[in-house]
């Protein structure tokens, strides 16, 4: 059987997205990691499946894997990717699909942009999780000399940094010894962030899972939500600029975020061609 893949990037945050749906794809670790690999393989930040709906209000069930192999419950970037093909293929312009986190509210802007409601950020210590009881609010450790985190889940676990100089920072040193610390079971998201101005914040991310990615959506979400709880900015929307680009966040009233931004179609293949990544071995 033919099994079909997109290439797509978010903001220089790419992935490779097979349709599921028809006949169920299963892909073990070594599998995604030959896909992602950048000089053998595909090469992405991400792999993703879409997958028949457990939901009758959804059009999918959208997986996400990292490009060591892991799983992941959510990819704020990939969940616009693939609403996008969603919409293209249902001639829709608002969409439902579901992921391990939630179901997920899709949009086509005016200007082709895609809107994804992620849902609601998560603050309690078992939410993160974090390995054992703690107020987030006084998380009190330092590495490196970074200190005074912000922490928060927004489909997956964000620690938020926030800084003066980013540009300086050695992210693939620091971002490692972060992402591993035993307070986090589960590993975290590592973000550093610069407030530009009151709508505005650079930022670069250590994905876990994958390393620096070029862009982040739910880092952009975790971070536009800490620097508001931490009266950084004012008000609800914050655009925060990345190597790859830039995202409109939005921290609603009722505590839902909405992520807005361009996504793009790289290419088109078939997997079973691939002798490096041949899934059928």
């Amino acid at each position: 059987m033919a099994i079909n893949y997109t290439k797509m990037h978010g903001l220089k945050n790419d992935f490779i997205i097979i349709d599921g749906r028809e006949k169920k794809i299963s892909l073990n670790s070594n599998k995604i990691k030959k896909i992602s690999d950048r000089k053998k393989g595909l090469g992405c930040d991400q792999v993703v499946i879409l997958e028949k709906p457990k939901k009758k209000s959804a059009l999918a069930f959208v997986k996400f894997y990292n490009s060591d192999g892991s799983k992941t419950k959510a990819c704020g970037n990939a969940a616009r990717c693939a609403a996008f093909l969603l919409m293209k293929e249902f001639k829709k312009k608002k969409i439902i699909f579901q992921t391990e986190a939630a179901l997920l509210n899709a949009s086509l802007t005016k200007n082709n942009q895609v809107s994804v409601d992620i849902g609601k950020a998560y603050f309690r210590w078992k939410q993160i999780p974090l390995k054992r009881k703690t107020d987030i609010n006084k998380i009190d450790f330092k590495i490196d000399s970074f200190s005074n985190p912000f922490v928060v889940n927004v489909g997956n676990p964000h620690i938020v940094f926030f800084v003066k100089n980013l540009k300086k920072i050695n992210l693939k040193k620091v971002g490692p010894k972060i992402e591993k610390l035993s307070l986090f079971p589960e590993r975290i998201n590592v973000n550093f962030a610069e407030i530009l101005s009151n709508k505005k914040i650079f930022l670069r991310v250590w994905e876990r899972g994958v390393g620096i990615t070029k862009s982040c959506g739910t880092g952009a979400s975790a971070t536009t939500v800490a620097a508001i709880k931490k009266k950084l900015i004012n008000g609800r929307i914050c655009y925060i600029h990345m190597e790859g680009g830039k995202l409109k966040i939005e921290y609603k009233k009722n505590g839902h975020i909405v992520m807005t931004g361009p996504v793009k179609t790289i290419t088109k293949g078939n997997l079973n061609k691939l002798t490096s990544t041949n899934i059928k071995k």
